[in-house]
Protein backbone atom coordinates (compact mmCIF):
# COMPACT_ATOMS: atom_id res chain seq x y z
CA UNK A 1 0.00 0.00 0.00
CA UNK A 2 1.57 3.27 -0.70
CA UNK A 3 0.36 6.22 0.78
CA UNK A 4 0.51 10.04 -0.20
CA UNK A 5 0.02 12.81 2.12
CA UNK A 6 -0.30 16.40 1.48
CA UNK A 7 -1.00 19.40 3.83
CA UNK A 8 0.36 20.94 6.78
CA UNK A 9 2.57 23.04 7.39
CA UNK A 10 2.60 26.23 9.44
CA UNK A 11 -0.38 27.58 11.03
CA UNK A 12 -1.18 29.78 13.80
CA UNK A 13 -3.36 29.30 16.71
CA UNK A 14 -7.09 29.36 16.18
CA UNK A 15 -6.35 28.69 12.71
CA UNK A 16 -7.43 26.50 10.21
CA UNK A 17 -5.15 23.36 7.93
CA UNK A 18 -6.38 20.64 6.00
CA UNK A 19 -4.49 17.29 5.93
CA UNK A 20 -5.04 14.89 2.71
CA UNK A 21 -3.97 11.85 2.42
CA UNK A 22 -4.19 9.06 -0.45
CA UNK A 23 -4.21 5.19 -0.56
CA UNK A 24 -3.75 2.92 -3.43
CA UNK A 25 -2.18 -0.33 -4.60
CA UNK A 26 -4.24 -2.27 -2.10
CA UNK A 27 -6.43 -5.16 -3.44
CA UNK A 28 -8.69 -4.73 -0.80
CA UNK A 29 -10.62 -2.28 0.62
CA UNK A 30 -9.12 0.26 3.27
CA UNK A 31 -11.57 -0.85 5.86
CA UNK A 32 -10.35 2.13 8.38
CA UNK A 33 -8.38 5.22 7.51
CA UNK A 34 -7.13 7.51 10.23
CA UNK A 35 -4.72 10.09 11.28
CA UNK A 36 -1.98 10.07 14.32
CA UNK A 37 0.34 12.30 15.44
CA UNK A 38 3.66 12.28 17.59
CA UNK A 39 4.63 15.46 19.39
CA UNK A 40 8.68 15.95 20.14
CA UNK A 41 9.21 13.82 23.20
CA UNK A 42 5.93 12.06 22.99
CA UNK A 43 4.58 8.77 21.96
CA UNK A 44 2.51 8.40 18.77
CA UNK A 45 -0.83 9.04 19.64
CA UNK A 46 -4.88 8.69 17.82
CA UNK A 47 -6.06 11.61 16.33
CA UNK A 48 -9.06 10.61 14.70
CA UNK A 49 -10.36 7.28 12.42
CA UNK A 50 -13.45 6.91 10.22
CA UNK A 51 -14.66 3.46 9.33
CA UNK A 52 -15.62 3.06 5.19
CA UNK A 53 -18.71 3.11 6.69
CA UNK A 54 -18.24 6.82 8.54
CA UNK A 55 -17.97 5.99 11.76
CA UNK A 56 -16.10 8.81 13.55
CA UNK A 57 -13.95 8.05 16.42
CA UNK A 58 -11.62 10.99 17.80
CA UNK A 59 -9.02 11.64 20.47
CA UNK A 60 -11.24 13.99 23.02
CA UNK A 61 -8.11 16.94 22.67
CA UNK A 62 -9.72 17.16 19.30
CA UNK A 63 -13.26 17.01 19.29
CA UNK A 64 -14.85 19.86 18.39
CA UNK A 65 -11.85 21.17 16.75
CA UNK A 66 -11.34 18.36 13.87
CA UNK A 67 -13.06 16.66 11.74
CA UNK A 68 -12.24 13.54 9.51
CA UNK A 69 -13.93 12.39 6.24
CA UNK A 70 -13.32 10.16 3.64
CA UNK A 71 -14.21 9.72 -0.14
CA UNK A 72 -14.35 6.27 -0.64
CA UNK A 73 -14.36 6.59 -4.80
CA UNK A 74 -10.48 8.01 -4.58
CA UNK A 75 -9.24 5.98 -1.26
CA UNK A 76 -8.88 9.42 0.08
CA UNK A 77 -9.14 10.59 3.98
CA UNK A 78 -9.01 14.38 5.18
CA UNK A 79 -8.56 15.82 8.32
CA UNK A 80 -9.63 19.32 8.76
CA UNK A 81 -8.20 20.67 11.71
CA UNK A 82 -10.12 24.01 12.78
CA UNK A 83 -8.66 26.56 16.00
CA UNK A 84 -5.68 24.89 15.81
CA UNK A 85 -3.75 25.31 19.46
CA UNK A 86 0.16 25.35 20.07
CA UNK A 87 -0.08 21.55 21.19
CA UNK A 88 -1.35 20.37 18.27
CA UNK A 89 1.94 20.94 16.79
CA UNK A 90 2.78 17.18 15.65
CA UNK A 91 4.40 14.76 12.90
CA UNK A 92 0.75 13.83 11.57
CA UNK A 93 0.44 10.62 10.04
CA UNK A 94 -1.54 8.62 7.79
CA UNK A 95 -2.79 5.54 8.48
CA UNK A 96 -4.63 2.59 6.73
CA UNK A 97 -5.78 -0.40 7.17
CA UNK A 98 -7.02 -3.19 5.30
CA UNK A 99 -8.21 -6.88 6.34
CA UNK A 100 -4.62 -8.12 5.87
CA UNK A 101 -2.56 -5.51 6.86
CA UNK A 102 -2.10 -1.94 8.76
CA UNK A 103 -0.05 0.55 6.17
CA UNK A 104 1.47 4.32 7.79
CA UNK A 105 2.47 7.08 5.69
CA UNK A 106 5.52 8.91 5.67
CA UNK A 107 4.54 11.56 7.96
CA UNK A 108 3.70 15.72 7.86
CA UNK A 109 4.37 18.22 9.93
CA UNK A 110 2.30 20.46 11.49
CA UNK A 111 3.61 23.22 13.35
CA UNK A 112 1.33 25.75 15.27
CA UNK A 113 2.89 28.95 16.10
CA UNK A 114 0.55 31.31 19.26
Amino acid sequence: VQLQASGGGLGQAGGSLRLSCAASGSRFSYSVMGWYRQAPGKQRELVATITSGGVTNYADSVKGRFTIRRDNAKNTVYLQMNSLKPEDTAVYYCNVRTILAESWGQGTLVTVSS
